[in-house]
């Protein structure tokens, strides 16, 4: 389930960062669609402008092609509470820096990074989002 703001080119190698969106902390990796893998970069412990200052920051250093985020939603698929919060950071990120903006149904990716040892599970949590983007490539 990906839906995008604003089209991308077809072709060559783009670069993502991406997103696993938390109300107090917000997990960062990085990746690109000729390796189709991410890496876990970071996680952000700020609210409000200093969280998008320190995004800010990200994609100053990575210059990603487009952003991807996690979009929560319980296991049958209807919305929640994050699941807005989640939509409402996507659109925050694309008006700020306007670039694309993909979300990613993101159910099970904690789950996923605590099972696998990682010790920065949100930022583990954002590459499981990514990798998951980019394996859905056409």
């Amino acid at each position: 389930m990906s839906a995008s703001m604003r089209a991308m080119p077809s072709s060559s190698t783009r670069s993502f960062l991406a997103f696993d969106f938390g109300l107090k902390r917000v997990g960062v990796a990085a990746g690109n669609s000729l390796t189709r893998q991410a890496t876990p970069l970071r996680t952000i412990a700020a609210e409000g402008d200093a969280r998008f200052a320190a995004i800010a920051r990200l994609i100053d250093e990575w210059q990603p092609d487009a952003l991807v985020v996690g979009v929560p939603v319980h296991p049958d698929g209807t919305p929640h509470d994050n699941t807005r919060r989640a939509q409402r950071f996507a659109r925050q990120l694309h008006g700020r820096f306007r670039l694309p903006v993909h979300e990613v149904d993101e159910r099970y990716s904690t789950t996923e990074a605590a099972a696998s040892g990682a010790r920065d599970l949100d930022a583990a949590s954002a590459a499981i989002i990514l990798e998951q983007y980019l394996h859905n490539l056409a």
